[in-house]
């Protein structure tokens, strides 16, 4: 972490525990007394020059109470740090009010999902986060796409959404360099999507690890095997990735769309799945390979139709063999939408009807983008795959993570979960 960014800090511990002395830590309150953080007695706004603040004109929504500060509309608190991966300490709870609180970390990232507590309580809780820029070298940089050059994910501060009735007395942001880590490679239906009301299984999967572990989601919309690479996203991951990491690789939606000599499901596309899981392998990381999510289109019968063509299946022959771990999310997510039905599989796709959302006038209705209970749904499916296969990372899903059955899936009627306040109507890239 640079120099400039402690020495702003007043308070940071500076005790001979590591872990501590590289700590930060922010206690929130007009009564609050510490000698071990930066105490927050007013609500300011971000600031680089500070390098902390709450962020993204949610300053309004914050009351300070005397020991934590709290909101009930969606509120965003930013710290400046360097790319890294770091473990968040948060004390929940008020002794006024009860709450109910949602955290969600830079671009959408599921962490905590309606957690209730009690007026009184005080309750910790822990999670991962992961912080990266698009550095590579001196010479090189990952490739972005305009749409992502503004969102969370890729500027240099670590940002914390809070949704819900939230009371929030202090957070700790440690670095950690043990921790295991899944990186992500794919397109729309696996990136962090960065507003409502889209979203995919990459940035929910999150919420069902534990604190051992996190995920680095490097995929983005629009992108095929080739054009990731392409975009120096590969050869980032290959930098950072270490012995007993993972490497998630799912594509085909735009693969598909790749047309000429040399390319197609047995052409580039099964030679670059080779590369990428071969790649993972030489660093002493797990590759796992992950067939593409069904698009939702059905026949007159009910049944699914295959708009992936022979992709699903080059790559289980690329898994089989190469001897490289595959989840089959083509078969669970057919599994899946035929047990909903052509009508009741609408609700798990962002398909609404005009003005549902502010500047929404003409109904969205896409096939392929999930919401956040079908990306949540995906999500468990990918879960259901990880617990299948022989690997370390299936113990390290939560143990309250129940089995999932996508033959008899949830129901949107079951599924709440506070959305976030930015929100875009135009579709992500690809389909």
């Amino acid at each position: 972490m640079p120099a400039f960014l402690f020495a702003m800090q007043p308070k940071v511990n500076s005790t001979a525990n590591d872990k501590d002395a590289k700590s930060l830590l922010f206690y929130f309150g007009t009564a609050a007394k510490t000698s071990k953080g930066t105490i927050v007695k007013s609500a300011i706004a971000y600031d680089s020059n500070i390098g902390y603040g709450f962020d993204s004109n949610s300053v309004s929504n914050v009351n300070i109470n005397p020991n934590s500060f709290s909101t009930t509309k969606p509120t965003y608190f930013s710290v400046k740090v360097p790319e890294g991966n770091y473990q968040i300490e948060i004390v929940l709870g008020s002794t006024e009010t009860p709450s109910n609180v949602t955290i969600k970390a830079e671009s959408r990232r599921l962490m905590l999902r309606e957690f209730p507590i009690q007026k009184g309580q005080k309750i910790t809780k822990t999670f991962n986060v992961n912080v990266r820029s698009i550095k590579i070298d001196d010479q090189t940089n990952i490739s972005l796409k305009d749409r992502e050059k503004e969102i969370f994910n890729w500027d240099d501060k670590l940002t914390l959404e809070f949704l819900g009735e939230v009371s929030i007395q202090s957070i700790k942001i440690t670095p950690k360099d043990n921790l295991t880590v899944v990186y992500l490679a794919g397109d729309s239906t696996v990136t962090d999507q960065d507003v409502e009301p889209w979203a995919s299984w990459g940035q929910f999967i999150t919420n069902y690890f534990d604190d051992t572990v996190v995920v680095a989601n490097y995929a983005y919309s629009g992108s095929s095997l080739s054009s990731f690479k392409g975009a120096n996203r590969l050869k980032k991951i290959l930098l950072q990735i270490k012995k007993g990491d993972y490497l998630f690789v799912e594509f085909g939606h735009n693969d598909e769309k790749i047309k000429g000599e040399g390319n197609g499901a047995w052409g580039s596309y099964s030679e670059l799945l080779k590369e990428f899981v071969q790649s993972a392998k030489d660093k002493g990381a797990i590759p796992v390979l992950v067939t593409p999510t069904q698009r939702r289109f059905f026949n007159e019968n009910g049944t699914l139709k295959e708009t992936h063509g022979e992709f699903p299946v080059a790559m289980r022959a690329v898994a089989q063999k190469n001897n490289i771990a595959l989840i089959d999310i083509t078969k669970m997510t057919t599994v899946l939408y035929e047990a909903w039905g052509d009508e009741v599989s609408r609700k798990a796709f962002v398909q609404y009807p005009a003005n549902t959302f502010p500047g929404q006038e003409k109904a969205l209705d896409d096939n392929t983008h999930f919401n956040s209970f079908g990306a949540n749904e995906i999500a468990l499916c990918v879960v259901k795959g990880i617990r299948e296969l022989d690997i370390p990372l299936q113990k390290q899903i939560k143990k309250e993570t129940s089995d999932y059955n996508p033959n008899k899936p949830n129901f949107i009627s079951s599924w709440t979960l506070p959305m976030s306040a930015r929100f875009e109507i135009a579709k992500p890239d690809g389909n």
